[in-house]
């Protein structure tokens, strides 16, 4: 492959241990790429190109000394602008954090370094990640990599545009109600939403604490479900700074022993209709696996619009309400419009008294159980990421099958699943008309990360993945 930035960050880490290619190559093919493509995408909003290369100088040095190398020695990466890398900008897009500069890594960040890997800079958001599109005041909009019309989705859009476009091998970002898999649905590429706790989300911002770290989560997003697998078993483990952490091993499952396995599947949930080419993307996934042995059937859980609503009075009543309303009161004048448009969104409900937040809490681990007791019968489900592919900037609604969908209902095929906790992964699997990508989630239980992906590689394997968006 003559652009070297499009290899896997796998085939990256093995031509540089076979001498092939540099670590110094690789990084300045990516800030090559970076200095044509971020005027047209605006992925990053702060490169660190000087520090980059002495990173790859040190890689390639230690190349001569040793041949214990990190799985990700001199492979180029990007973080999201809300996780902490040091000496870089952390202002999850509001100009109320403007300048803001972490002064130290991330343990998953410290991980991913540990691991060899060379952090290019860090990536766009929207304002206070409160948003399934990336805009802020400071910054601007980023494109999507597809289509320069449309966004590359939220809150982790800078991320998802920079992956798709071999501006980065790889990278993080974060998911309260879809954040990961949205952009990357909409992007086409893979991304990982973890069990709350699995990869430690210390150093994220905003902190992820109380009711929100039932929700908020990390996660890797790349190119392959290989590369999503290499980046998840470095970046997992429990960390003091994680209310949720827990000690849980990694496990891989060998595939012959899912085949037994039932795995359910629907196209919607009876209530948000989906596109045709998103019902189709499914079909295809599921064809897939039964082509490689595996028992897919029908399946709906119960529960769905009761998480639906659920999940709202955790994001927006307790992230929006409580968190953010005393964060941003008396500053409103410093908001960009797209959260305000969230923040009236969520004054349109009655704010949480202590009670309510009792029963949601209560409501949330009734839900849980009743789901988890359906899926004794099916332990890994497939299903959309969202009702729609990548929407033209600023659009706030759409005639699917007849039926407008709005703007907070398109995304519910992913919320679910943070109120719930699941793990759940996206790998790119069709088109749309337009030429759009489409990917497909596959979610199982707590814990059970590895599972999602075991699955998802398959369904790569059989139906395509990745491949290269049009931009240049």
């Amino acid at each position: 492959m003559s652009d070297l930035t499009l290899l896997s960050a796998i085939q990256m880490a093995e031509k540089i241990r076979q001498r092939q290619v540099s670590p110094v190559e690789f990084v300045e093919a990516h800030l090559q790429k970076i200095e044509r493509l971020n005027p047209k995408l605006n992925a990053f909003i702060q490169v660190d190109a000087e520090r980059a290369r002495q990173s790859a100088k040190n890689a390639e040095a230690a190349l001569a000394k040793s041949d214990e190398l990190g799985p990700l020695h001199g492979v180029p990466i990007s973080i999201k602008g809300s996780i902490a890398v040091a000496g870089l900008r952390c202002e999850a897009g509001t100009k109320l954090r403007r300048g803001y500069v972490a002064p130290a890594d991330a343990p998953l960040v410290t991980r991913l370094r540990d691991a060899g890997a060379i952090i290019l800079g860090t990536t766009n958001t929207p304002e206070f990640l409160m948003a399934w599109e990336t805009d802020n005041e400071i910054y601007g909009r980023t494109n999507n990599p597809w289509d320069l019309t449309r966004t590359s989705g939220g809150s982790s859009g800078g991320e998802a545009a920079a992956v798709a476009s071999g501006c980065a091998a790889g990278g993080v970002g974060s998911d309260g109600g879809g954040s990961i898999r949205v952009p990357a649905h909409f992007c086409g590429i893979c991304g990982l939403k973890p069990t709350p706790g699995r990869i430690p989300a210390t150093g994220h911002y905003p902190q992820s604490a109380g009711p929100l770290a039932l929700l908020g989560v990390v996660g890797p997003m790349t190119r392959t479900v290989a590369d999503l697998k290499l980046f998840f078993e470095i970046m997992q483990g429990p960390d003091a700074g994680d209310p949720s952490a827990a000690p849980v091993p990694v496990r891989c499952p060998a595939r012959e022993t899912l085949k037994p396995m039932r795995i359910g599947y629907f196209e919607d949930d009876g209530r948000t209709p989906v596109t045709s080419e998103t019902r189709a993307a499914v079909q295809l996934a599921v064809a897939g696996l039964r082509r490689a042995g595996f028992q897919v059937e029908p399946f709906r859980p119960e529960g769905l619009e009761a998480a639906r609503q659920l999940w709202w009075k955790f994001f927006g009543g307790i992230g929006g309400g409580m968190l953010l309303g005393p964060m941003t009161g008396g500053r409103e004048a410093e908001l960009g419009p797209l959260l305000k448009e969230f923040n009236g969104w969520v004054a349109a409900e009655p704010p949480h008294s202590a009670e309510s937040l009792l029963y949601a809490w209560l409501e949330r681990d009734l839900l849980r159980i009743q789901m988890f007791e359906q899926m004794k019968k099916f332990p890994v489900m497939i299903c959309p990421v969202a009702a729609i592919p990548a929407f033209r900037h600023r659009e706030r609604q759409w005639q699917v099958e007849g039926k407008t969908v709005k703007y907070l209902d398109a995304w519910s095929y992913s919320e679910w699943f943070n109120v719930l906790g699941m793990p759940g992964a996206v790998v790119p699997v069709g088109q749309s008309p337009d030429g759009l990508p489409i990917g497909v989630q596959i979610v199982a239980g707590p814990w059970e990360e590895e599972l999602t992906l075991s699955i998802a590689e398959v369904i790569e394997e059989e139906c395509g993945g990745w491949t290269a968006p049009p931009v240049s």
